[in-house]
């Protein structure tokens, strides 16, 4: 099931709607999320790129999302990315609940350009990532694109998700972005109600 993250403070919750903190001696960050949004985006993590795009992944999802972090940028970037996606993995795990009455699966295929991106998604509560996005070069503005792959593992991890994203381009923001906007809207699926559902979407009768 959902791994367990540490320090997670829960500091509101409404139906599908919640806010999360999670402080530590490296990064200090809270999230408010809505799965029933109407997909509006306000990201600070102090990492341009990474703002982008997860204000893709909350735009193409139709999720609300506000992310509030900070960080030892000092260092390295590192520990921002790594822990925006456990937190946001675990604000998700918490606006799902008990996951009954959700759809579970979803897939999306978005081309940008001449890159394109398929995210296949099972919101189940078994996590799991397979990555695979050849990027080119090393940074796409202030992000090391080696941190987009450990981004998306993390936010598996804890969302309880099994997760296989695949893609390829020439341009590493292209690349990138479509990712992020095929996760979005695999996302947005999995997560919906399904009025014909009752129950968790499982024949064993449990998730994970």
């Amino acid at each position: 099931m959902t791994a367990p993250l540490g320090a997670l403070e829960v500091l509101t919750r409404n139906g599908r709607s919640v806010g999360v903190r999670r402080v530590t001696r490296e990064t200090s960050i809270e999230i408010a999320l809505d799965l029933d949004g109407a997909g509006t985006a306000a990201i600070a993590t102090g990492i341009g790129f990474y703002d982008h795009l997860l204000g893709s992944l909350a735009h193409h999802g139709l999720f609300d999302l506000a992310i509030a972090a900070s960080g030892d940028l000092e260092v390295d970037e590192h520990h921002t990315v790594e822990d925006v996606a456990l937190v946001l993995g675990a604000a998700f795990a918490e606006a799902l609940g008990d996951r009954a009455g959700i759809r579970r699966f979803g897939e999306s295929s978005v081309p940008m350009d001449e890159s394109i991106a398929t995210a296949v998604i099972d919101i189940g509560g078994r996590p799991y990532a397979v990555v695979e996005l050849p990027f080119v070069g090393e940074r796409a503005g202030a992000m090391p694109l080696r941190l987009v792959e450990h981004a998306l593992e993390s936010f598996a991890r804890t969302s309880g998700a099994t997760l296989h994203l695949r893609g390829q381009g020439r341009q590493d923001h292209h690349l990138a972005e479509a990712a992020f906007k095929a996760l979005g809207r695999a996302l947005r699926v999995a997560c919906e109600p399904d009025p014909r559902r009752k129950g968790v979407a499982s024949t064993k009768g449990a998730l994970g």
